[in-house]
């Protein structure tokens, strides 16, 4: 969500006045965008919750995000972008990535995580192009495929890879299904929204959760929906209890869930009931994925969710009952290229 006055004040204030104050404005919002929210007090939020989890985790979130929006900045991406935290949060995802599946105590974890804050960069601009085609945002399409390269990669490389033994191994069946408790359940509910940044801690979710209401309160109703909408979709389908209490099974329908209701579509019934039809799909399409990439070692990351939301906001302009009288579709217009908001969450994403 876009902040109209501080978006005023980003067009009429010099970059060279304060550059220190107003570049951690740029970085925190970096940080915010993970979840579509440009706004500093959220990232802010978001970053007590990263060093919540770990200290090395905040630190590496905010190194990512601060190489990401200081790349872009140095390779004159526009700036309304860069202002708006636009070309921070994939570098955050990497960045933190790197951290929790390399090792974040390594040197050379460290340097990965510059080097892909800084690649990711690159990627996105090239991503870009290629999906304004179809008028559709990169979304984190750009973290996936820096990520995927470099845990894929990594085994291969005795100075980058720490661990006594590779990642890669046959997909297996689970076991039949286990009940869920009401700790279960609840953990679940904010398990799902921290493991968008890898974190399986449910009061780290809690944190994520407060910042997002504390940006907009329909982008926290509707990870709240996502949250449910992933925990009972995997319940049905028999996920494991633990895979449920751990986030690792919900999170993609959160960031879903936002997308399609708010973001790059408005608000609204039937918009929200598309929305949850797209978290549950996501959520199904989880272990699929994780099948797919486990024989090489990679992970599922938020894959799902990126091919779920494309899929939905590529259909979304032939569903006139999904946009406001009057209104166009919300992934039609080259100005919902990227993440500065869908124009239900108030100017902002």
């Amino acid at each position: 969500m876009r902040d109209p006055i501080a978006a005023l004040r980003d067009r009429t204030t010099p970059w060279t006045r304060h550059p220190g104050p107003r570049y951690l404005r740029h970085v925190l919002r970096g940080q915010a965008q993970v979840d579509f929210l440009p706004s500093a007090v959220t990232g802010a939020v978001f970053s007590v919750a990263l060093f919540a989890a770990g200290w090395a985790y905040g630190l590496y979130g905010l190194l990512g995000t601060a190489v990401g929006t200081a790349t872009a900045h140095l390779l004159g991406v526009d700036r309304e972008r860069v202002t708006a935290g636009l070309e921070g949060f994939n570098a955050c995802l990497v960045a933190v990535g790197s951290a929790v599946f390399l090792g974040a105590d390594h040197l050379s974890t460290a340097l990965l995580a510059v080097g892909g804050s800084v690649v990711v960069t690159v990627v996105t601009a090239a991503t870009a192009r290629v999906l304004n085609t179809w008028r559709l945002p990169t979304l984190t399409l750009p973290f996936c495929l820096v990520a995927t390269a470099l845990t894929t990669a990594a085994p291969g490389f005795a100075r980058v890879w720490h661990q006594a033994v590779s990642p890669a191994a046959l997909p297996r069946p689970v076991g039949p299904p286990t009940a869920l408790t009401f700790t279960d359940l609840w953990h679940g509910l904010f398990a799902d929204v921290a493991q968008i940044f890898f974190m399986p801690q449910w009061y780290v979710g809690a944190l994520f959760l407060a910042g997002i209401f504390v940006a907009n309160r329909t982008a926290g109703t509707m990870a709240v929906v996502g949250s449910v909408t992933g925990i009972a979709t995997a319940w049905a389908l028999g996920a494991p209890a633990a895979r449920i209490a751990s986030g690792a099974a919900g999170y993609n329908a959160v960031l879903v869930a936002m997308a399609l209701c708010g973001v790059f579509l408005p608000s609204g019934r039937r918009t929200a009931a598309y929305a949850v039809a797209g978290a549950a799909t996501a959520t199904a399409l989880t272990p699929a994925l994780a099948a797919l990439t486990a024989p090489s070692g990679g992970h599922t990351f938020t894959w799902p969710f990126v091919l779920t939301t494309l899929v939905f906001l590529a259909a979304a302009p032939a569903f006139p009952a999904l946009r406001k009288a009057g209104e166009p579709a919300a992934a039609a217009g080259p100005e919902q290229e990227e993440r500065p908001g869908g124009p239900a969450l108030a100017d902002g994403h």
